[in-house]
């Protein structure tokens, strides 16, 4: 879906004037007054947007600070999901890990929703990342990472959690946290699930050990937290299939971008070579 497609979506639904375009991705992100408007890529996305407002509402019950609805049931326009938000008023500063520490504390501390959420599916994409990489990767890469993916499920369906198991955000990184005049609060909720909290600490590990996040930044966000889910005896699992999982999530563009096709290579490299000390750079 282009921005043309998007804006199209918009105007059938009476909210294309004056609206700006904040981000394009799975979703079109449009700015619209004081609505923040997500077009969803095709009708497949409706289930996910449909789990997002009652995830906005349900946390809104329980005064937990993150982006509200602005809506109660996505709208289907033109076989693409719309979902209206309220918005935000301006950042007054970035968010910090210890921002997003605080917020998961409050998510963790919080009883399994009134309404179904999934598990944590961080392996699932990676075949379908891996054949839209098609020829621009090598095909013994590939194979190497399905055999890693599968080593990893293995794993990971045997570990026993440290924390209770419970509602998560899944895609824990301070830029899903918005700090305003009020205070941070989450955003992006379309990753919720209910599967071990473990799962949104080892995102912070993995950005200290892989994407350059300071020591002190990390230590500021296990302070905060109350916990290092490095001293977790399961925590080489979850983190080894996310790595698993960015890797193939790069590939996916490789045959469209050089540079990431480049990354892909230094991060299967590091990965066949065992080295945890290679740098990754986000894409």
């Amino acid at each position: 879906m282009d921005e043309a497609r998007a804006r199209a979506v918009l105007a059938e639904a009476g909210l294309g004037r004056g609206a700006e375009l904040l981000a394009l991705g799975e979703n079109a992100v449009f700015a619209a007054g004081d609505l923040v408007v997500k077009v969803g890529r095709d009708a497949e996305l409706l289930d996910r947007a449909r789990r997002e407002l009652e995830v906005a509402h349900w946390l809104a019950g329980a005064d937990v600070p993150a982006v509200r609805a602005a809506e109660t049931a996505p709208r289907l326009v033109d076989g693409h999901p719309v979902t209206l938000w309220h918005r935000l008023p301006d950042a007054v500063r970035p968010a910090e890990p210890r921002d997003l520490a605080e917020l998961l504390r409050s998510v963790h501390a919080l009883p399994a929703p009134p309404f179904a959420l999934p598990r944590r599916e961080l392996l699932g994409g990676v075949e379908r990342w891996l054949r839209l990489a098609g020829d621009a990767i090598d095909p013994a890469d590939a194979d190497w990472l399905r055999e890693r993916r599968d080593g990893f499920a293995a794993s990971a369906a045997a570990l026993v959690p440290h924390l209770p198991t419970g509602p998560i955000h899944g895609d824990a990184l301070p830029r899903n946290v918005h700090v305003g005049p009020d205070g941070p609060v989450l955003v992006d909720l379309e990753t919720f699930s209910v599967d071990l909290r473990e799962h949104d600490l080892v995102v912070m590990a993995l950005s200290r050990d892989r994407y350059g996040l300071p020591a002190e930044a990390y230590d500021a966000f296990t302070a905060a937290y109350g916990w290092d889910v490095r001293t977790w005896e399961g925590c080489a699992v979850l983190r080894g299939s996310r790595e698993t999982a960015s890797c193939a999530w790069v590939a996916q563009h490789a045959p469209a971008s050089p540079k990431a096709l480049a990354e892909f290579g230094r991060r299967v490299a590091s990965l066949r070579d065992g080295d945890e000390t290679v740098r990754w750079y986000p894409f």
